[in-house]
């Protein structure tokens, strides 16, 4: 039997020591750098391929499967954008029901965003943090 999306996404959140609201944690393990197996992780468990996740982070994908072979830690600031983005695909499932719906949601121009595309945004912190603020819009009511 296999593991479900949603708890693969519940299993990686507990995993990194991080959850949606405890943002010092996620500072915390920011700063102490994540393994480079966790950008492996997060493009399993988010369906982002592998080198466009890799261009999100400006790091290249042969740098980063380099990285796991030696297993070295990643910069706080690329540590900190992969925790953002698997709270981010733990708060989409939580809303979408499903990390497909979400995926699908995120490639569409979404009104409370300007009308920009939610993926296109991946790309920076306050990217993720509009998207994520978004999708506790739609959580609550507000259809955008």
């Amino acid at each position: 039997m296999s593991v479900s999306k949603v708890s693969k996404v519940n299993e990686i959140m507990y995993q990194y020591g991080v959850s949606d609201l405890d943002k010092v944690a996620l500072i915390s393990r920011a700063d102490e750098g994540l393994l480079s197996n966790s950008f492996f992780d997060l493009a399993e468990v988010s369906g982002i391929k592998r080198e466009e996740l890799a261009g999100f982070l400006n790091i290249s994908l042969k740098t980063l499967l380099r990285y796991s072979k030696e297993k070295k830690r990643l910069n706080s600031i690329n540590s900190e954008q992969i925790l953002k983005i698997f709270s981010l695909y733990h708060k989409g499932e939580e809303v979408f029901g499903g990390i497909e719906t979400f995926n699908k949601w995120l490639r569409k121009p979404a009104y409370g965003l300007g009308d920009r595309i939610p993926y296109e945004l991946l790309t920076t912190i306050s990217g993720i943090e509009l998207i994520y603020n978004e999708l506790a819009a739609i959580e609550y009511g507000d259809f955008s």
